[in-house]
């Protein structure tokens, strides 16, 4: 952890919305006039699309899973090296993976490749990681103890499934019966590499659905936020301002001393409203050390 060289992380899984807190950071940062060096989880993946498809055929002729959950198909330890620079120094390096051909273009890349590594901009305030693994600990990486708020995006398991699917069937152009044997495969690594994480982070945000979502594999539709709840867990209560996030927050009320539920619908002004302050915080002792 640093006070000169910050490190936030958002940590989840694969269709936990990281990317809904992911635009209210971008919002936060962009009011407060902060700008931050960007990483995306997905350029720490030790393979490119071709290869890590011939690295999961591989491993099933040995009767092996590979997934991204799990740290053979990723470069874990250079995500630790990059988190430990920047928090000593404020260096490091990055690059991005290529989704799809549009985002390709500027690069003259194909999807799923990467770019190359280069340095990260010297001009910046903190460093933002959002992804899989910005938590995670194992026997050979520490990644978590170099973050300075480490948040996680945690819905229940079923809805999680659920916002998958759909996910990858309508933006990826996948079948609900191959996302299926995805979610099967990963599940291993899932229960030992992403759920951890969630013991370790400052602040959860679970979003919890008010509907039936039993069967998630035949769901038509994600529950709306409005059709929800969100559970906020604070792991240490000197981040927590309570009385100022009830009256701001209509509808909502602690379930336990470290806990606070928000109706659904408020979930993104429920974010700005507990990490702004933490972000200032941040950034106060930063420019405190000069």
């Amino acid at each position: 952890m640093s006070i000169a060289h910050p490190i936030i992380a958002v940590t989840g899984s694969s269709g936990a919305g990281t990317s809904t807190i992911k635009h209210a950071f971008n919002d936060m940062f962009r009011r407060e006039g902060i700008k931050p060096v960007v990483i995306e989880g997905d350029s720490f993946h030790r393979y490119d699309r071709k290869a890590m498809k011939e690295k999961v055929a591989e491993y099933e002729v040995k009767g092996k899973i590979l997934t991204h959950f799990g740290p053979e198909a990723n470069e874990l330890e250079k995500l630790e090296a990059l988190f430990r620079e920047y928090s000593q120094q404020g260096s490091g390096k990055k690059r991005f993976y290529i989704h799809s051909e549009e985002e390709g273009k500027p690069y003259g890349l194909a999807s799923g490749t990467f770019t190359p590594w280069e340095p990260i901009e010297s001009d910046n305030h903190l460093l933002f990681y959002e992804g899989l693994h910005g938590g995670v600990v194992t026997n050979q990486v520490n990644v978590a103890r170099y973050v300075d708020l480490l948040v996680g995006v945690v819905p229940v398991v079923n809805l999680e499934w659920i916002q998958k699917i759909h996910r990858d069937c309508l933006n990826r152009g996948y079948s609900s019966e191959a996302v299926v044997q995805i979610i099967l495969k990963r599940m291993p690594d899932y229960v030992h590499y992403i759920c951890p994480q969630f013991s370790h982070t400052h602040i959860n945000f679970q979003r919890v659905p008010l509907v039936d979502t039993s069967n998630p594999f035949i769901a038509r539709d994600i529950p709306a936020p409005d059709e929800s709840s969100v559970v906020i867990r604070f792991r240490d209560l000197h981040m927590a301002n309570f009385p100022y996030y009830l009256g701001m927050l209509k509808g909502s009320f602690m379930s336990r001393a470290n806990t606070l539920v928000v109706p659904g619908g408020k979930m993104g002004l429920a974010m700005e409203i507990v990490l702004t302050p933490i972000i200032h915080d941040l950034m106060e002792k930063k420019r405190a050390r000069g």
